[in-house]
């Protein structure tokens, strides 16, 4: 008696909580310390955790954490990762499942950790059994089972680099292939003699086409981690993308075949769109299955007006109105999750703008905030927060091809 009740006090020290469900289930999910290099995705991939969306939407939840965050060296994360005290006779009853082929792949998963040195010791000696976040959902779909098998061939390849993302952020980690044979043409407002909207009363100079491209590049990068080809229209060799607050007003952007950017409106607006149609052409002969536009501006209104993202799209065009709501209902969503109580007062309408109208691949048009509003700079001048921006833009593009590939399953 006094033995179990001292094994008792040492469980509940070592663990963080109790489960109440089953007695032999003491859980605390695993903590491992950052290293150079590490960021979110990398991280999971270590522990064979990153093909499954509970894991990644679990380890923020764990360790609360922003879309944006950034790991730091030597910091302690929770992994999606559960422990349970094993109970000495299976893992079905340990965990209270009936599942034996979800029991063998706890199993492997355990033998899997010891052989490549991520845990000492083996559950049925250690008596502590790591259950991984995605095999604790309770309808695990067969293709999600089988994901990390087929994805074996992106592994070997899951490191590319692109300067033009700057030399802190131009190799990153290619996720997945959801966005393969996909072309999104991103294009910054603005740019060469044209600064766009300007805060001239501020600490700092601030001009709208910096942010503009500093949320597009990161867009860009954000797509690129998921097999897309991505266009950037409007490119600067030396700015790459930036951490600062305040980002240096300068007139070197240029058009991405090296052309300079005109001062006239027209032939600016013009220049950008024949080079959208050039290139729409040419990916059209190779076969790309969907071609879609992000154009990215930052919008000035009186000084005393705060304005949440609103969108713009083309009328004549509904994939360009689909990609528009898919986008905004992603930042509604966002809103509600991360500012509770305070509403989300984005929009979208309908504009014949120049650029969605003669382009010919539809898409999008973004309007990030109000330059001149203080409350409107947090958004653009932390740099988490413009991560933000392109990472809540990504998850609508998304949803936006999910639906699709919906749909046509649906018809088949």
């Amino acid at each position: 008696m006094i033995r179990h009740f001292t094994l008792f006090i040492f469980f509940s020290l070592f663990f963080s909580s109790l489960a109440v469900a089953n007695t032999n289930i003491a859980i605390q999910h695993h903590e491992v310390k950052a290293i150079k290099g590490d960021g979110v995705i990398s991280l999971l991939r270590r522990y064979k955790l990153n093909h499954y969306q509970d894991n990644v939407r679990k380890f923020y939840e764990l360790n609360k954490l922003s879309d944006a965050a950034i790991l730091h060296v030597g910091r302690s994360y929770k992994l999606p990762v559960t422990i349970y005290n094993y109970d000495g006779k299976s893992i079905r009853s340990t965990i209270g499942i009936d599942d034996w082929d979800k029991a063998v792949r706890i199993q492997k998963y355990n033998e899997y950790l010891l052989e490549r040195g991520l845990r000492s010791t083996h559950y049925t000696t250690s008596k502590l059994l790591w259950v991984p976040a995605h095999e604790l959902k309770a309808n695990l779909q067969e293709d999600e089972i089988t994901a990390p098998i087929a994805k074996q061939e992106i592994k070997k390849a899951s490191s590319k680099v692109e300067q033009l993302f700057g030399s802190k952020y131009s190799r990153f980690e290619l996720i997945d292939e959801s966005l393969k044979n996909r072309v999104y043409y991103i294009i910054s407002g603005h740019g060469g003699p044209d600064p766009g909207a300007m805060c001239t009363d501020c600490s700092s100079r601030l001009c709208e086409d910096e942010y503009a491209y500093d949320v597009g590049l990161r867009l860009a990068r954000s797509l690129m981690q998921h097999g897309a080809t991505v266009e950037m229209i409007i490119t600067d060799d030396n700015d790459g993308i930036r951490d600062d607050r305040y980002l240096s007003c300068d007139q070197d952007e240029k058009l991405n075949n090296g052309r300079k950017i005109p001062l006239n409106q027209i032939s600016r607006l013009n220049q950008r769109a024949f080079r959208v149609n050039d290139l729409y052409k040419k990916y059209q002969k190779q076969g790309v299955i969907e071609q879609s536009m992000v154009v990215i501006h930052v919008d000035s209104r009186t000084k005393s007006q705060r304005q949440d993202v609103f969108f713009y799209h083309y009328p004549k065009s509904n994939s360009s109105k689909q990609l528009a709501y898919d986008v905004m209902k992603t930042f509604e969503e966002k809103y509600a999750y991360h500012q509770k109580g305070r509403d989300y007062h984005g929009y979208v309408d309908q504009r014949n703008l120049h650029v969605l109208r003669v382009t010919q691949p539809k898409g999008v048009f973004i309007e990030l905030a109000n330059i001149r509003n203080k409350h409107d700079h947090k958004r653009i001048l932390l740099h988490e927060n413009r991560q933000a921006l392109a990472n809540w833009i990504m998850e609508g593009i998304t949803r936006r091809v999910k639906k699709k590939s919906d749909e046509v399953i649906a018809s088949s």
